[in-house]
């Protein structure tokens, strides 16, 4: 029905629509062409920010946002290392909100999580975080509010150092890539519980048959088609949410836009790169111009020259690039399942476009992908057609490829469809000899993980995939930064060795959008993972999934395994390729409970997430939070499976009936 209102409303969107593409960014935001030369080193120590709903205008489009100070992405922030900010944020809406620090090192009460370190900001009030953080680089914010991360309400953060920046440079700009939907995330995420690929339109065709029936062989290509079919599973399975729905962004802009950021031949022009996306992992490349890779997750590394990086959701790069000709280069951010691409323009003059690259071929995944080729083993002749694979999901293996003698057992005869309680722990690979993990002379924590409702896989033999440059970059005939190849720039602040090491599997059930840890979704999780406070530990993941996950711990920075001695690279995300095993180590060194979970927003949202508190030294028998039942009931990850989104307007609790005194608002007004 057409109301008064709904016409009013849509007056008003469309009055506004001509304002929306320029006046509406902020400045960082903005394009050469719209006055932009670069970004301004002024800090400040107080901010006001306002969360609300506003419109916006994507690909000559009119939606709404949510978003900071009615700009989408929000306003940067930028103060000093070891200054004592004061940011006050108001709620405007109807339902909850909160802001999460990407990446700070600030108390635990500030970092921003509803139900893991406080109640939220609830409609109308304001909530004032205040702190100083002891790090300097290029962080970002964003909501861990439902859903409303998706919905734009993202911005950039930049602290620059108290003293000297090691980085030399004669002009920067930020970039924050995104992806955008016209659909409510909250339809998004129920389509997917309803079919997980209903956003993938890749899926391969009878030319691709035909083409690999050619360069293979008819009787391989059938095979492997037969085997793919066998186990429900598709290898162009790269990304959940696509193109299909997707416009990709480059602060705020689409290619049609051409965001254009300006040079002087000669110059040294930093970049400061956030995936600020909900679901997109990028690769990112300037086609014809080499990158320098200065600092990676707001941490200074060591020079690193490439031509691509692959990046993702929530990691940040900056990048130093030096054009010397005088012509327009592309800056490419393209989607890992080459469903769509953002493509901006850097030239000498404002108002230049270059010319966007076709999309790539898409990807296609391989039994390595699935924790079983690992490239090394021999064709053997071994004959699957007569065994039941159906009830092997996602965990069979490429037979074909396997040297059964040089494995050291004869698995020809072992029928694979009745494992599904088979514990395939000990099956995998020392990786040592690639100087990616170390042998352990701790204790170390392993779990047996068991195909179930939520577990569809268990990889049989995880490997080390750091010094791999992701999936669909591995044929590209040009330089790509491997994880193997970053450096800390400083030697890393503990080099202790870790006194234990615990296992932590990635674990999902792709047909019934089930993602969790260790085959537990968030909303069932009864205990916290514990760490103590000053002890140096290793966390290994293993990724029993068909996809790349970006894992971020809050609250500390790991050093990530990779052979890099006493320069491991210090993040605080780090992307886990399908089948992979990796470590990081970490010092446990704030006290509190901070949220560990997988930044793909819908896997997280399905239950991929689980709290780390670390206990007090001297409180390692007292274990402050028993329960996570304790936890206040609306912050809870809820079992979006039997949620009915519609009844509770999009995810939001109706706060009229809710008992705040048991969701701890009390520590919300002690907080304020």
């Amino acid at each position: 029905m057409f109301s008064r209102r709904l016409f009013l409303q849509g007056s008003a969107l469309a009055g506004l629509s001509s304002l929306l593409p320029a006046s509406l960014l902020p400045a960082w935001a903005r394009s050469a062409s719209d006055g932009n030369t670069g970004l301004s080193n002024a800090t400040a120590t107080e901010f006001n920010l306002s969360i609300g709903r506003f419109p916006v205008q994507i690909d000559g489009r009119t939606g709404q946002a949510v978003g900071v100070n009615g700009t989408l992405p929000a306003p940067l922030i930028r103060f000093r290392e070891g200054d004592e900010i004061t940011l006050n944020v108001t709620n405007t809406l109807d339902e909850d909100t909160s802001i999460h620090w990407h990446g700070l090192l600030v108390p635990f009460q500030m970092d921003g999580v509803p139900g893991v370190t406080f109640p939220g900001i609830r409609p109308g009030e304001t909530f004032t975080y205040k702190y100083s953080v002891p790090q300097a680089g290029t962080y970002w914010y964003h909501s861990h509010s439902g859903l409303q991360e998706q919905e734009g309400l993202y911005g950039p953060l930049i602290i620059d150092p108290h003293h000297h920046d090691p980085v030399a440079y004669d002009r920067e700009y930020v970039l924050v890539l995104s992806d955008w939907s016209f659909e409510s995330p909250y339809r998004i995420f129920a389509k997917l519980k309803k079919m997980s690929d209903a956003y993938n339109y890749q899926q391969r065709t009878v030319g691709d048959f035909l083409k690999d029936a050619k360069e293979r062989g008819l009787g391989a290509t059938w095979e492997d088609r037969t085997m793919w079919g066998q186990m429900r599973m598709s290898p162009r399975d790269i990304a959940d949410v696509t193109g299909a729905t997707y416009h990709y962004l480059i602060n705020g802009h689409s290619t049609a836009d051409n965001w254009n950021g300006i040079f002087q031949p000669g110059e040294r022009v930093r970049l400061r790169i956030i995936n600020a996306s909900a679901m997109t992992i990028f690769n990112v490349r300037l086609p014809g111009l080499p990158m320098t890779i200065v600092a990676a997750d707001g941490l200074n590394v060591q020079p690193l020259e490439v031509d691509e990086f692959q990046m993702g959701v929530a990691e940040t790069y900056d990048v130093i690039i030096e054009p010397k000709d005088d012509r327009a280069y592309a800056f490419v951010a393209e989607s890992i399942d080459r469903s769509g691409q953002a493509v901006a323009t850097f030239g000498p003059r404002p108002g230049m476009r270059a010319e966007a690259p076709a999309l790539r071929a898409v990807p296609t995944l391989t039994m390595k992908d699935m924790g079983m080729d690992h490239g090394a083993m021999s064709h053997g002749d071994m004959d699957m057609g007569s065994k039941d694979m159906s009830g092997m999901d996602h965990s069979m293996m490429d037979h074909s490829k396997m040297d059964h003698a040089a494995m050291g057992h004869d698995m020809s005869t072992m029928e694979m469809s009745g494992h599904e309680g088979h514990d395939m722990g000990g099956m995998d690979m020392d990786h040592s000899a690639h100087g990616m993990t170390e042998e352990a002379n701790w204790p170390v924590e392993k779990k047996t993980i068991k195909r179930g409702p939520g577990v569809a896989n268990v990889a049989m033999m995880p490997m080390s995939r750091l010094d791999e440059p992701g999936i669909g970059l591995e044929d590209v005939g040009h330089r790509v930064m491997r994880y193997s190849q970053l450096r800390s720039l400083t030697r890393n602040p503990d080099l202790r060795p870790p006194g234990r090491e615990m296992e932590i599997h990635l674990t999902s059930n792709m047909e019934r959008y089930m993602w969790s840890f260790d085959g537990v979704k968030f909303s069932e999780v009864t205990e916290p993972i514990i760490f103590h406070e000053g002890e140096r530990l290793r966390v290994t993941l293993i990724n029993n999934t068909m996809m790349p996950h970006p894992i971020h711990l809050h609250g500390m920075f790991f050093d990530l395994v990779n052979g890099g001695g006493d320069h491991k690279p210090r993040k605080h995300t780090v992307i886990v390729k399908p089948g992979e095993k990796l470590s990081f180590d970490v010092s446990a060194d704030h006290v509190g409970d901070w949220a560990f979970h997988c930044h793909l927003l819908y896997h997280m949202h399905a239950g991929m997430m689980q709290v780390v508190s670390v206990l007090p030294s001297g409180d390692r028998l007292k274990e402050k939070h028993k329960s996570m039942d304790d936890m206040p009931p609306d912050h809870q990850m809820m079992d979006h499976q039997t949620m009915d989104h519609d009844a509770m307007d999009h995810g939001m609790m109706d706060h009229e009936t809710m008992d705040h005194s048991a969701m701890g608002h009390e520590m919300h007004e002690e907080m304020k």
